[in-house]
Parts: C-alpha cells; sequence; structure tokens
C-alpha cells in the first residue's frame, strides 16, 4: 500500500506546516526533505514556498510536491519536536503529524 492510500488521500492536495513553538531543531526534517524544509538563523525548522522562499509567517503552510510525499510523511514520523503537520487543503484535516486520527 502506498503512503498516498494509507493516508486515504490518493490524488487530494496536501500541505505542510510546522509549529516553531515546538521545533527542537533537530533538522531531520531538511535532511529528508531541504526542497520543503530548512533551518533558519534562530536554529528553527520553516517550510519553503514552491518558489524556494522561507515562509517565516506563524501557521504558513507549503504545498507538498507529490514526488516527496513519502520524504515530507518520514519527516513527520521522524521529528522529535511533533512540530510537523501535514493535512489535506480540502478539509484541512490533518493525515500525518502529531494531531493526525
Amino acid at each position: 500500500m502506498s503512503v498516498q492510500q494509507e493516508a486515504g488521500v490518493d490524488t487530494e492536495a496536501l500541505e505542510v506546516w510546522i509549529d516553531q513553538d515546538l521545533c527542537t531543531g533537530d533538522g531531520i526534517c531538511a535532511q529528508y526533505a531541504p526542497e520543503v524544509f530548512e533551518l533558519d538563523i534562530d536554529g528553527l525548522a520553516y517550510v519553503k514556498s514552491p518558489d524556494d522562499e522561507l515562509l517565516q509567517d506563524k501557521g504558513a503552510t507549503t504545498p507538498v510536491p507529490l514526488p516527496l510525499l513519502t520524504d515530507v510523511i518520514d519527516s513527520a514520523k521522524e521529528c522529535p519536536g511533533d512540530c510537523i503537520h501535514v493535512r489535506r487543503v480540502s478539509d484541512r484535516a490533518e493525515v500525518y503529524g502529531p494531531d493526525a486520527e
């Protein structure tokens, strides 16, 4: 079963955001998916826009590119701060992360 099927999101658009209040700055996310995550000078992780711009606004989201879905999911699963949230765009339901059902 694919990661998409497991989450029930075969064709649905997903987005990801990081709760910087919980971020431990380990950088695991940036190792898994550097196209999506980056550590800033403050030592915390942030998501990046599709144009590679660091998004530092609280609760900023970015689309999860389908080719990077597994890497983003692995980032959420391995994050020691449990601060990475992956949710469906359509209903904002979290499919991976600390608030996933």
